[in-house]
């Protein structure tokens, strides 16, 4: 298994050196031909100019390569062409902060920063500004109310009479600039979408309903500042009808959005509501009315009428997107709960957009509206223009509470409010240039917002050495070529490395013969081509591997190699032969000469026990181990030196089980079942010291410690403990109880012994006593007679005995 992991290990870091060789060197991989080819195949590529730069075989390409290669083949610094990138603030008016309330005009305010930079970009090197954005306090705002009339909407109609002066009243809270306008639409004036009778065109509704007659869009008022006009001309209009349920409220959207004129449009906060209980017809549903031209995103209204719905199908909603993006509007959709999730889905489509849930009579179309803008104005989203061929860019956003993204993340920063200021990074980065090589600009600008970044990109395409050319150059045989940054440029019709061959002369033989080593068959070693009876050596698939010498014949990758690196990694192949790094000898460059590595703690090479050869210790002592000879694994105290840690790897115990993988990691741990398959001194090729040792639990465990011919700490330990068998508790319960049973019967016995004898001493001297008594056996000496005996004294002084 680990045979397998080491084998798979090798094979993906050897993926991963060669991608990354092939990735490090586009500079040779270009093939080259001239400096401004070379700096357009990358930002680490430069281009040797020294006449002298190139090897016999090496074709022209090979001046160009990464710096560091270039240094190390012998180009000077003041030789190689390596022109950078650079930027220029043009514009960068700082954002407004406004002081005691001032009052500023729209084209004073400055919410977006710098506003126009110049940037020189180098093939694949990026160019990066900071972009700063302030939301502005007091910022004007347009807002245009569209109203769906269709007859379903009647009710809503009413209650949006008076939404003029009272959305006054709550904007003023936002702005002491707000201008209102009001425009309204049903749909396209054809079958089927409503019925073209006479009597239906007049008035379309049905019943005792008198409604207007069907149209498409209207501009009802323009953006103007006085609510009260809003809501006359308002209370004005009538409803109309359709026969179908979905609007032509895009028709409607994209006249709003390009008839800036006609709407008023400033450059301010452009905010269009968008209100309606219907779904939308959209690109292709216009064929159902036989209309099949696609909508040309102009402006079409005469009289504030939409006068083309007839002529031009309903634009498509990436058509309306571009337009309402073009023109910074902002879109906010008041729809009903049934159309919820259909408006939802197309939020996600526009850009700075939201969706409002609309009452059924629209009486909250002022708190929606309010929320509405709040959540538009809370979120920047930058976009730029349209990016010219080979030119990417990387947006990176600070955003409040130090949070940063980047990617598509990047672009926008939420949760802003009135004064906050956020900060993107910008990186900027063009591959090769442009086919004609002019300037391009873009421009980058916040979704919604009228301010935005101009950006002049200049492409820097060839080295400053193409200014000082000579143009057909007597060092490009006799005039066949420009002398361009130390190499000819041919002619058409010319080749070689002084443009010193016609293309027509290519292949013949006499030039052939100068291509052979020691008039061999093979032509330039088979490792080149001909080329003017001079050798061009081929390129190899790895552009590090390279053929030189006059019959490229010499190569700089067929070295010997130690490691599996060429020359050791410390030093370079020139002709099949390794040239040593400082230090290094060996045909493979694998022999250092540095002692340094054989330098002992005690400041003595090899500790004074062996001998330095290529940077490593050979023992003289064969007792003595490691890479300072300081290791002697049958030495005395060996065992007790590492017993801690072989018992906490091996067992989890000791006094190092909670350090154990800091502290003891230093040997390569083997169990074995039982003693007998521990390693033997015998049938090792190294000294082996068998340990024995004892832990807290007075359990013996047994190991062998080495140090192999690899320099690595082998530990083998018997995987099981030898402790001493344990007390049988049954027998000594057992014992203990009968014990005590017999110990409380003796005492018991004992207790009855002496009072047997007790009793019959006071016996024995009940019976002494008992015979040697002085009174009559026959009376008692303490008995009492019951009879009494009295005389009267007055009697005769006779008294009978009673």
């Amino acid at each position: 298994m680990d045979l397998k992991l080491l084998l798979l290990s090798a094979l993906i870091g050897g993926l991963c050196l060669i991608k990354a060789q092939q990735v490090g060197n586009e500079c040779i991989k270009a093939s080259a031909k001239s400096c401004g080819e070379c700096i357009q195949a990358g930002a680490s590529c430069g281009w040797c100019t020294d006449p002298e730069f190139l090897k016999q075989g090496e074709a022209t390409s090979t001046r160009c390569d990464e710096l560091q290669s270039l240094i190390k083949r012998g180009c000077a610094d003041n030789m190689m062409e390596n022109p950078r990138g650079s930027q220029n603030t043009l514009t960068n008016k700082t954002v407004t902060s406004r002081k005691d309330k001032e009052k500023l005009k729209p084209e004073d305010i400055t919410q977006i920063q710098p506003q126009k930079i110049s940037l020189s970009l180098r093939s694949g090197q990026a160019q990066s500004f900071d972009l700063k954005f302030k939301r502005a306090e007091d910022y004007p705002i347009d807002l245009y109310y569209l109203m769906d009339l269709s007859y379903s909407m009647k009710d809503d109609l009413e209650n949006v009479k008076n939404l003029g002066t009272s959305l006054m009243i709550e904007m003023s809270k936002i702005t002491s600039d707000f201008r209102i306008g009001f425009g309204s639409f049903v749909e396209k004036t054809v079958m089927p979408y409503i019925s073209t009778t006479p009597a239906k065109l007049l008035n379309p509704c049905t019943g005792d309903q008198n409604c207007t007659s069907p149209f498409s869009y209207k501009n009802v008022l323009k953006l103007t500042n006085e609510g009260e006009k809003f809501n006359t001309l308002v209370g004005k209009q009538q409803i109309s009808g359709n026969l179908d349920s979905p609007e032509g409220g895009f028709d409607a959207i994209m006249q709003v959005a390009v008839c800036g004129h006609h709407i008023g449009w400033r450059n301010v906060t452009r905010l269009l509501v968008f209100s309606t209980d219907a779904g939308f017809h959209f690109a292709g549903d216009g064929k159902l009315g036989g209309i099949v031209l696609p909508n040309d995103g102009k402006c079409h209204l005469e009289n504030n009428m939409y006068t083309m719905s007839h002529y031009y199908d309903y634009p498509s909603i990436a058509h309306l997107v571009q337009k309402l993006s073009d023109n910074n509007i902002q879109t906010i959709f008041a729809v009903t709960e049934e159309f919820q999730p259909v408006y939802k889905e197309l939020k996600n489509l526009i850009p700075k957009s939201a969706v409002g849930t609309l009452s059924a009579n629209s009486s909250n179309v002022i708190n929606l509206i309010i929320d509405a803008y709040n959540s538009l104005s809370s979120e920047v989203i930058l976009e730029n223009s349209k990016l010219p061929e080979g030119v990417t860019i990387a947006y990176t956003s600070y955003c409040k509470n130090g949070l940063v993204s980047e990617g598509e993340s990047g672009r926008k920063c939420s949760n802003i409010s009135i004064g906050d200021e956020v900060s993107f990074a910008i990186s900027v980065t063009a591959k090769g240039c442009p086919s004609d090589g002019k300037p391009e600009t873009i421009k980058i600008k916040p979704l919604g917002f009228t301010e935005e970044v101009e950006i002049l990109l200049n492409f820097i395409c060839e080295c400053d050495c193409h200014k000082d050319s000579q143009m057909n150059s007597p060092n490009c045989h006799n005039g066949n070529g420009a002398f361009e940054c130390g190499a000819c440029k041919c002619n058409e019709g010319r080749i070689g490395r002084q443009c010193e061959c016609s293309s027509n002369d290519v292949s013949s033989e006499d030039m052939d013969k100068n291509c052979r080593k020691d008039n061999g068959t093979d032509i330039c070693s088979n490792n080149g081509d001909c080329v003017c009876g001079t050798c061009e050596c081929k390129k190899r698939e790895n552009p590090e591997e390279r053929y030189s010498g006059e019959f490229c014949d010499c190569d700089n990758f067929n070295c010997d190699r130690s490691n599996n690196k060429l020359c050791g990694g410390h030093g370079h192949c020139d002709c099949r032969v390794c040239v040593c790094d400082a230090n290094w000898t060996g045909s493979a460059c694998d022999c250092s000469l540095d002692t340094s590595t054989c330098l002992a703690a005690n400041k003595q090479i090899c500790n004074g026990r062996g001998e330095c050869e290529c940077g490593t210790c050979k023992c003289i002592d064969p007792k003595f181990q490691g890479p300072t000879c300081e290791i002697c694994p049958t030495c005395p105290g060996v065992c007790a030196e590492h017993k801690e840690c072989v018992q906490c790897r091996a067992f989890g115990t000791g006094e190092k089980k909670d350090t154990c993988e800091r502290d003891c990691s230093y040997f390569n741990l083997i169990k074995v079942k039982d003693r007998d398959k521990l390693p033997q001194p015998a049938s090792q090729s190294f000294p082996l010291m068998h340990c024995k040792e004892r832990d807290a639990n007075d359990c013996w465990f047994y190991y062998t410690y080495a140090v192999n011919n690899n320099t690595e700490k082998e530990v083998h330990v018997v995987e099981t403990l030898d402790c001493p068998a344990g007390p049988d508790i049954i027998p000594i319960v057992a014992g203990v109880v009968a014990g005590i049973v017999l110990i409380g019967l003796a005492l018991l016995l004992i207790w009855k012994l002496l009072m047997i004898i007790h009793d019959r001493r006071e016996f024995a001297k009940f019976e002494k006593e008992k015979m040697n008594a002085k009174w009559d056996t026959q009376e008692n000496p303490i008995y009492k007679s019951p009879i009494n005996k009295f005389q009267n004294p007055h009697y005769g002084r006779k008294s009978a005995a009673l």
